[in-house]
C-alpha cells in the first residue's frame, strides 16, 4: 500500500457579505413610459373623431351606419377569438378593435351602407380581426394591418361595391344639376336617395384615365385628337386642389379630408403617439415621385400636389403607415418603411392597374418589415467580433 498522504481536502472559501443590492438586473424594457395600450388606442380614436364628423356632414347616415358595423364586426370577432383561445374578454376594452373598425369604415365606400349591402361591412369586420390578427395569436403578434386584411378580403369578394362612389352631400351646383339631368328630375326635386344612387369618378380614378389617353394619343398618331379631347373632357371636370384638401370629393368615408387628416395626424405626432419618420418619409417620397413623372410629361401625370391630397394617402400616411405591430421598431426602419409605401403607393397609382395602391403598399411592406428589421437592427457593443 502506497504510504502517500490523503490528497489534500479543498479548503471553502471565505463568503464575503455582498452588502445591499444596488441595481437588479433584468431583461428589457428597463424605463416605463406610462402609456398603456388602452390610453394608445383610445387617443387614435379620438384623433379619428374630427374625420367622422367630416364624413357625417359629407356622407350623411352613410358614415355612421359603415363605422358602427364595422366596428361592431371587430368586437364580435374578437370575443369570439377570445372565447374559443380560453382568454378573458379584456381585450375588448384596450380599444385595438375600436381602432381597427374605425380605420377600415374610413377606407370603404359610402355606398355600402345603403341598400343590402351593409353586411358586407360587417364581415369586413370579423375578418380584419379574425384573419388578420387573432390567426396570429392577438394584438402584437400580428404580421399584416388587420384593417387592410379586411379590406383586402373586401376587395376581392365584393369587387362591385367596391367601386361605387357616391358624390358627396355638398357638392358644386353645376354637379348638382349634372346629376339632375342624368336622373331627368329638376334640380329642387333631386333627393339624397338620387345622390347615393349615382355612381361617380374619384379624382384619382379621373386623373389615370387621363393619363391612360395621353399614352393613347401618343401610341396612336392617327387617333391623337380624338383621344386628346377625351383627356381634356376629364381634366376639365377634375377638383381643384380646394375641393381635395377639404374632402368635397367622392371617395371612401375617411379619406376624402387630406387638411384635417394631416392636422389629425400631426396631433398624435406630438403626443407621441405616432412616429414622425414613417409618414415624412412616405409624403417625401410621393413628393420627389410626382416632381419627377410630372417633369417628364405634365400632361400626362399628375403634380405632387394633387397626389398628397387624393385618395388615402394623407389618411394612410399617419394612422395606418404608423402601426407599431406592422411597422419596424428602429428609427431607420421605420424610415425605409415609410419610403418603400410612398415609392408603391406611386408606382401602383401611375403605373398600375388600381387608380388607388395604398392597401396593396401596406401589405407589401407589412411582409417586408421582419427582413427591414434584420438590416437595420445595429450590431451590439462587441458583437461579430472574429475569434
Amino acid at each position: 500500500m502506497s504510504d502517500a498522504p490523503d490528497a489534500a481536502k479543498p479548503i471553502p472559501l471565505p463568503v464575503k457579505d455582498a452588502g445591499p443590492r444596488g441595481f437588479l438586473v433584468s431583461s428589457a424594457p428597463h424605463l416605463a413610459s406610462g402609456a398603456t395600450t388602452q390610453r394608445i388606442m383610445f387617443d387614435v380614436v379620438i384623433a379619428m373623431l374630427p374625420l367622422l364628423m367630416v364624413a357625417i356632414y359629407m356622407y350623411r347616415f352613410s358614415a355612421i351606419v359603415l363605422t358602427v358595423i364595422t366596428v361592431a364586426g371587430c368586437l364580435a370577432a374578437e370575443a369570439l377569438a377570445n372565447k374559443l383561445r380560453g382568454r378573458s374578454l379584456a381585450s375588448l376594452s384596450d380599444g385595438s378593435a375600436i381602432v381597427t373598425g374605425m380605420i377600415l369604415a374610413f377606407s370603404l365606400p359610402p355606398a355600402m351602407a345603403g341598400g343590402s349591402k351593409f353586411y358586407m361591412a360587417f364581415i369586413g369586420g370579423v375578418v380584419a380581426i379574425a384573419l388578420g390578427k387573432a390567426v396570429f395569436g392577438g394584438l402584437g403578434n400580428n404580421l399584416f394591418n388587420p384593417a387592410m386584411v379586411g379590406r383586402a378580403f373586401l376587395m376581392i369578394c365584393f369587387p362591385a361595391v367596391m367601386a361605387m362612389w357616391t358624390p358627396t352631400a355638398k357638392m358644386l351646383p353645376e354637379e348638382t344639376e349634372e346629376l339632375a339631368l342624368s336622373k331627368g328630375v329638376e334640380v329642387s326635386a333631386l333627393t339624397q336617395a338620387d345622390v347615393d344612387a349615382i355612381t361617380t369618378a374619384t379624382p384619382l380614378y379621373q386623373a389615370a384615365k387621363v393619363s391612360e389617353y395621353v399614352a393613347k394619343a401618343n401610341a396612336e398618331p392617327e387617333k391623337a385628337e380624338k383621344y386628346q379631347q377625351k383627356a381634356n373632357e376629364i381634366r376639365d371636370k377634375m377638383p381643384g386642389l380646394w375641393r381635395l384638401t377639404i374632402g368635397n370629393v367622392g371617395g371612401c368615408v375617411g379619406e376624402t379630408s387630406a387638411l384635417l387628416a394631416l392636422i389629425c395626424g400631426l396631433w398624435l405626432v406630438f403626443r407621441g403617439i405616432a412616429d414622425w419618420r414613417q409618414p415624412l418619409a412616405l409624403l417625401v417620397t410621393v413628393i420627389v415621385f410626382a416632381l419627377i413623372t410630372n417633369a417628364i410629361n405634365s400632361e400626362r401625370f399628375a403634380g405632387p400636389l394633387y397626389h398628397l391630397t387624393s385618395g388615402a394617402l394623407m389618411f394612410g400616411a399617419f394612422f395606418i403607415a404608423t402601426d407599431y405591430v406592422g411597422a419596424p421598431v428602429n428609427p431607420w426602419g421605420r424610415l425605409i418603411f415609410g419610403a418603400g409605401v410612398g415609392l408603391l403607393v406611386m408606382l401602383i397609382r401611375v403605373f398600375g392597374t388600381y387608380p388607388e395602391g395604398f392597401m396593396f403598399a401596406i401589405l407589401i411592406m407589412n411582409s417586408l418589415t421582419p427582413l427591414i428589421e434584420r438590416w437595420t437592427t445595429p450590431t451590439p457593443f462587441g458583437g461579430h467580433v472574429e475569434a
